[in-house]
């Protein structure tokens, strides 16, 4: 009998935005990190699928949620929901001068490619603010990852994250920026 983890399809992965916080309790948090400015504050989080970001600056709240299309998830003041697939730009601009800007994709490599990529991230999870490494599906696979990186500014956060799937040999990033 098998208990191993594997991370979800890639076919079934999406890329969401809220007007407003998302409840964590809808996700099986795998780590968590929370930066602190005197403007803003985020809360990151490692999910099955990815990740959540949830971002407050003034009166102003958003999320942005990677998860399959199967995640039970809410539908009031999602201001897009795209399936994952090849490279995707988006950008908004909110009430209290809160810019949004996003570039996500998702890519499958040559898996001898994949592999060394992968043994990369490997060595940057003790590099990264927030990381995890999931059980691999079996155990000639090697470990799925998450990795998160940020950088931090008074009026402005950047996020990269890393998310790998090896049965598939794909790998998601995302890089956000929440300015102002």
């Amino acid at each position: 009998m098998s208990v191993s983890f594997a991370r979800p399809d890639i076919l079934n992965l999406e890329f969401h935005l809220y007007g407003r916080s998302v409840h964590p309790e809808l996700f099986q948090v795998y780590a968590e990190s929370e930066v602190w400015q005197q403007a803003y504050m985020a809360v990151i989080r490692i999910c099955e699928a990815g990740h959540t970001v949830g971002f407050r600056f003034g009166e102003t709240t958003i999320t942005e949620v990677t998860a399959t299309r199967q995640q039970a998830l809410p539908m009031k003041k999602r201001f897009f929901e795209r399936r994952l697939r090849g490279n995707k730009d988006e950008s908004f601009q909110f009430e209290g001068g809160l810019q949004y800007h996003v570039s996500y994709q998702l890519e499958q490599l040559d898996p001898e490619v994949f592999l060394n990529f992968n043994e990369e991230l490997l060595i940057d999870c003790a590099r990264a603010e927030v990381s995890h490494r999931f059980p691999p599906g079996n155990r000639l696979d090697p470990q799925p990852l998450s990795l998160i990186r940020t950088d931090i500014a008074a009026r402005s956060l950047l996020i990269h994250a890393f998310h790998t799937f090896p049965e598939s040999s794909a790998v998601v990033k995302t890089q956000s920026l929440f300015e102002f």
